[in-house]
């Protein structure tokens, strides 16, 4: 069948894979495969189009598109922390001191939520902390049990492999035995038949008249 590959290494029970040259006449053939192959079709047609942003979110494409512009990343407003007076023309503005007051008090909030994180954490944050170690490492088993499962189905594989070679690498020594056998008594067939044929020569010659007479 055309572009058929037929499978001949039996790495198992073939030698001399550890003798000079033999890797480097490997990797040669390989090479010289890859540069020649030239795929005939997409392997990958049965899979939908990959769509590269799909986990990106508004603040990443706008990063992004800073990064791609070589634009210089914006330093961190400190503004929303700063309590600053009304300006010198507005200080006896009513509105202007209300603003400022408005400020004052957000800002105090957000202080207090902080202090309240912080107390939340100092109360429950060890016994959080705890259950989340819980599930990495409830994680880290599950991940080491499948790990080891496909560590077993890998080994299976291999001895399957092995044993197989095994087999068919006494089949093997089986069928060159009996070939050597076969071409060593064809040989001594050969030997035999020209010796007789020299004994043949030789008695022609020893003999003419009788030849002739036969």
């Amino acid at each position: 069948m055309a572009g058929e590959v037929i499978v001949d290494a039996l790495p198992y029970i073939d030698q001399g894979y550890d003798e000079p040259g033999i890797r480097e006449a490997a990797i040669s053939m390989v090479e010289d495969e890859k540069r020649r192959y030239r795929p005939s079709k997409n392997y990958l047609e049965h899979l939908p189009p990959l769509n590269v942003s799909a986990f990106e979110t508004e603040m990443m494409r706008t990063e992004f598109d800073r990064l791609q512009q070589r634009l210089p990343m914006e330093t961190m407003s400190m503004k929303r922390y700063e309590l600053p007076p009304p300006p010198a023309g507005k200080l006896t503005d009513m509105s202007a001191w209300n603003e400022c007051l408005e400020n004052s008090m957000a800002q105090l909030e957000h202080q207090a939520t902080r202090i309240t994180n912080l107390e939340l954490m100092t109360d429950y944050g060890t016994e959080a902390w705890k259950s989340y170690l819980e599930v990495l490492v409830k994680c880290v088993a599950a991940a080491q049990t499948q790990v080891a499962k496909l560590k077993k189905q890998i080994q299976e594989v291999n001895f399957q492999r092995k044993n197989v070679q095994m087999q068919v690498g006494e089949k093997l020594r089986d069928l060159e035995a009996n070939w050597v056998g076969l071409v060593s008594k064809n040989y001594e067939i050969e030997l035999a038949c020209a010796h007789l044929e020299k004994q043949i020569r030789a008695y022609e010659l020893a003999n003419p008249e009788k030849m002739d007479t036969d």
